[in-house]
């Protein structure tokens, strides 16, 4: 008796669906609906992924029901797809994005008017970093590879130093074109130190070329010697070593070092390559190495996989500075390319799952809901009408009834109606509880699917209370991301360094983070007021008072810098400052204004206010005082 095996992997909640689970070979794809999950060169660990991918972006594009077509269910047009997965999609990945992303350095926003060393160079960098993610437009990168991650379960970019813009520039990728070397005998969730892109492009007639498959690859390895672009036999663009130096004559039996990239330092003793790099402490002995090749697939041999691809039939692209992509040094001892997964991966698992794993089934209850709500409401809306009887004596025959329709009819004649208004309405209300039940396993309460009927809100607490789900499924997700960005920004700083470009002279690699603003909906009007209120009553700084202001949604770019409008107009508190102190410069820096403090040197002599014979117009000096001076003068 054969038994049925039950395998549990990343994508076996997909299982339940012919489409996925019912190809040729038992439990593998569909090849009629994935042709390219099945491709000659996929690895066959990662054509349930691939097909997963596709089927994934079906649902999110209303095209479920299409794929279903394919794999053999000749009834699947008829079903209704309102795009609810896409707006599932949309909701989550505008959550934990929240309502902007800030790239922060620890010690960077200090307000010490003599920072230290570390504070100093935390704010230097900051301001780079944003400068770079303005130029790089990262907001919207980000946002290409959340769609990815949230959609697929997995998202991938890479970094690449461009020449002629002077700065790293990031790219987008699909995870279906991402196929890392994992170790099979180690944690999957370590870094990889090779990863592979490859897809295939379509043979064009008019172009007269043929069906290609196109691999880029980075892979960590030890220092070479160097090499240089050139020509092998058949003419074809290769790398190939440079020409070792000349012998001593004097010693003709000393080892002659091999050619060397100018900086590296090389060890006779065990023939190994070191490399300084300018973010490390110590030599290092590892180096990335890309290749960017293409086969044609006629040409492609027996059945190798997408790492086991031969070299010796494959041509290689050449950059635009002439360097062949055959094995190039890239000089940077890390593969930049991050994959970010959109949940926390399993313990020595390297993939992420789907935000609509959980309920890619009530999306096909919603589904067939939807379509049986169709179908009634057509018939309740054109009733199917029953005749009897006879008209102008002959029997009565009327395929349709049109308004404005007069029938005469004779004796015992009458007409019947299927009304089926009740069949309708328990199929929304059906409708309804799958939304709800969807929303529920999504932990998407209402208020964040902005369902929620504003004058059926709760109180404040009452809707912070029902965010509490939607609270741990972004704080999850959130911690997924979190070090990769760091990792990215940490990749960017590196290649900024490695470009030797002279905004980045003497930096250190510092510790940067990408912070997701909030994501929760606000009462401006009560933030207002609270802030107003504690900073009034110096409960609360008008530091903390600034952020919070930011967080609820206000338009502050600049919390310093609004601070800074904000004392410039408090001359109130300014003139209690002065009775406090009587330091008039701390005054001015409180008003953001320059005081300078008078001079004594330059100060006036006092005046004493004049006697009485000076009023006179008498000599001081004469004989007498002052008294009888102003005595004689009243006499005369």
């Amino acid at each position: 008796m054969g038994l049925r095996e039950v395998v549990i992997h990343a994508w076996s909640w997909l299982n339940y669906k012919p489409v996925y689970s019912g190809g040729d070979a038992p439990g593998m794809p569909n090849r009629r609906a994935f042709p390219e999950a099945n491709a000659m060169w996929v690895p066959e660990e990662d054509q349930k992924r691939l097909a997963a991918y596709k089927l994934l972006a079906a649902y999110d594009n209303n095209q479920a029901a299409e794929l279903a077509e394919v794999a053999g269910d000749i009834h699947a047009r008829e079903k209704r797809e309102f795009g609810d997965p896409s707006m599932f999609i949309d909701t989550v990945m505008s959550h934990v994005l929240g309502r902007d992303q800030t790239i922060t350095v620890a010690g960077a926003d200090t307000d010490s008017e003599q920072p230290t060393p570390e504070e100093a160079m935390a704010a230097r960098v900051q301001d780079l970093l944003r400068d770079w993610a303005k130029a790089e437009l990262l907001t919207m990168r980000v946002q290409q590879t959340e769609r990815k991650a949230v959609t697929l379960g997995d998202g991938v970019c890479r970094l690449a130093w461009e020449p002629g813009k002077m700065r790293p520039v990031l790219r987008i990728h699909d995870p279906g074109f991402y196929f890392p070397l994992l170790p099979e005998d180690g944690d999957a969730g370590d870094y990889p130190t090779r990863v592979h892109f490859a897809w295939e492009l379509p043979a064009d007639e008019r172009r007269g070329t043929k069906a290609r498959l196109r691999r880029i690859t980075y892979e960590l390895d030890w220092i070479r010697p160097a090499t240089a672009s050139g020509l092998d036999e058949t003419g074809r663009a290769v790398r190939a070593p440079l020409p070792s130096d000349v012998a001593d004559p004097d010693n003709p039996d000393a080892e002659v070092p091999p050619p060397l990239t100018p900086g590296d330092l090389y060890y006779p003793q065990t023939g190994a390559i070191a490399r300084q790099y300018p973010w490390n402490d110590g030599p290092s002995y590892v180096t990335c190495y890309l290749t960017d090749a293409t086969w044609v697939m006629e040409d492609i041999k027996g059945t190798p996989d997408v790492d086991s691809l031969p070299l010796e039939s494959a041509t290689f692209a050449t950059r635009g500075d002439g360097e062949v992509l055959d094995h190039l040094d890239l000089m940077i001892d890390f593969v930049p390319v991050v994959h970010l997964p959109n949940t926390v991966p399993p313990a020595e698992e390297h993939w992420g799952q789907s935000s609509l794993a959980k309920v890619i089934q009530v999306f096909d209850e919603l589904s067939s809901s939807d379509t049986d709500s169709a179908k009634a409401s057509a018939t309740t809306g054109s009733p199917m009408i029953g005749l009897w009887g006879k008209a102008a004596g002959r029997e009565l025959e009327v395929r349709e009834v049109a308004p404005g329709l007069v029938l005469k009819l004779g004796e015992g004649g009458g007409m019947g109606a299927l009304d089926t208004s009740r069949n309708l309405a328990e199929l929304r209300a059906h409708i309804h509880d799958l939304e709800d039940r969807a929303a529920k396993v999504a932990r998407l309460p209402a208020v964040a699917l902005g369902t929620l009927d504003p004058s059926k809100a709760p109180s404040g607490y009452a809707m912070e209370v029902s965010l509490g789900p939607l609270d741990a499924l972004i704080a999850s997700m959130r911690l997924a991301r979190d070090h990769k960005y760091a990792l990215l920004l940490k990749f960017v700083q590196r290649l900024y360094m490695a470009g030797q470009h002279p905004d980045w002279a003497g930096v250190t690699v510092m510790p940067a983070r990408l912070v997701f603003g909030s994501y929760k909906p606000t009462d401006k009007a009560s933030v207002l007021e609270l802030v107003a209120t504690g900073v009034e009553k110096g409960v609360i700084s008008l530091e903390t008072g600034v952020q919070m202001l930011i967080e609820a949604g206000f338009p502050i770019d600049d919390a310093a810098r609004e601070i800074e409008r904000i004392q410039a107009r408090q001359f109130e508190k300014a003139r209690q400052l002065a009775d406090a102190t009587s330091d008039m410069t701390l005054v001015g820096d409180f008003l953001g204004v320059t005081v300078t403090e008078p001079d004594p040197a330059d100060a006036p002599l006092p005046q004493l206010p004049p006697t009485g014979a000076d009023a006179a117009g008498e000599d001081p000096t004469g004989p007498g005082d002052g008294a009888a001076a102003g005595s004689g003068g009243n006499t005369r």
